[in-house]
């Protein structure tokens, strides 16, 4: 999994309601249940990715998948998530019918043509009748900073940046609407992380990452500088600005400064579990394990684990090595 979507899911986790109301088009009133935690995620852990709602009193789930680009294995990839949910959700209630499912791949990058409102994934024999999966597709990066305005939410804002249309005043008023519709510090702070990892992203090369830490900064008057790693980052962003250079070079110093955006996402999922924030060694840990493993894997142990048993698994070695490549880390999928 990669570095935007766990961003991502961290955000929706917070506003699923949000994600729902944008993704949902019924006229029937919608209630959001909750996510899907199931008892098959010693198979699959990111069973989260599915919210179970009621569409006009029926039961109904939402498979979301975010993914950096709507590339050849991300129809596979619902097929085969679609196959674990459908088991845990049969398992929980044997002999009931399983909810309807429906998936919606939201891509955040990719080529300018238009992307299809649909995609499938067909499994059966040629020539037979259909068979697999078909999906909903948002290209949000296709979409104007109006569009995403319109979705009536600071979750649905974080994705200004990627939109075609994206400006330095555009994002200005982003950033301004971020702040007086965020419910306290820690999630202004949250959500400003999700900007710039977006802004790194940049599919339609609109240069505005060093444009956008300083309107945030200016905002929030050294809010993000504060945030450990964060910081890091706005200084980083910064130096490229200023040394524009070769550009391999870039796009593997984007690449830390979203990884640092992330490491200090799962820092503050620790601190809601002990209570404190990391101390400097547990924080090194916590940035070495998700560049070694993924930071996907680091909130999963996050989540899981208690206690000591967290503590000693932040301190063992990590046995995945690591992608360094920016060409190679952009071929794995987000999802």
């Amino acid at each position: 999994m990669g570095d935007a979507d766990i961003t991502l899911r961290h955000l929706a986790r917070r506003r699923p309601e949000d994600l729902v109301r944008a993704l949902v088009p019924e006229t029937r009133p919608i209630e959001v249940l909750g996510w899907v935690d199931s008892q098959v995620t010693n198979i699959e852990r990111r069973l989260d990715k599915a919210l179970r709602l009621r569409v006009g009193g029926e039961p109904r789930v939402l498979h979301v998948e975010f993914c950096f680009a709507l590339r050849d294995d991300v129809p596979d990839r619902i097929v085969e998530y679609l196959g674990f949910l459908f088991a845990a959700l049969r398992l929980e209630a044997p002999g009931e019918p399983v909810p309807p499912i429906e998936s919606v791949a939201v891509v955040l990058s990719g080529r300018r043509r238009r992307l299809p409102a649909t995609g499938k994934r067909h499994i059966a024999w040629p020539g037979r009748p259909f068979s697999g999966a078909r999906f909903r597709i948002d290209a949000v990066y296709q979409r104007t900073v109006g569009e995403l305005r319109a979705r009536g939410s600071v979750l649905w804002l974080v994705f200004a940046p990627l939109a075609r249309n994206a400006t330095a005043a555009a994002l200005r008023e982003v950033v301004a609407e971020i702040q007086a519709g965020a419910k306290a510090a820690e999630e202004r702070a949250e959500l400003y992380t999700a900007l710039l990892v977006m802004a790194a992203i940049d599919p339609w090369e609109h240069n505005l990452l060093k444009e956008l830490v300083i309107m945030v900064e200016d905002k929030e008057e050294g809010l993000l500088r504060r945030t450990p790693i964060i910081g890091e980052m706005i200084i980083e962003a910064e130096q490229r600005g200023e040394q524009r250079g070769e550009q391999r070079g870039e796009q593997r110093g984007e690449q830390r400064g979203e990884q640092k955006a992330i490491a200090a996402l799962l820092g503050r999922l620790f601190a809601r579990r002990f209570g404190r924030r990391p101390t400097s060694d547990e924080e090194r840990q916590i940035v070495e394990r998700a560049r070694a493993i993924g930071p996907g894997e680091v909130e999963d142990a996050l989540l899981d684990l208690e206690g000591e048993a967290l503590i000693r698994w932040l301190a063992e070695p990590s046995t995945r090595p690591r992608l360094s490549d920016p060409a190679e880390v952009e071929r794995h999928d987000l999802g």
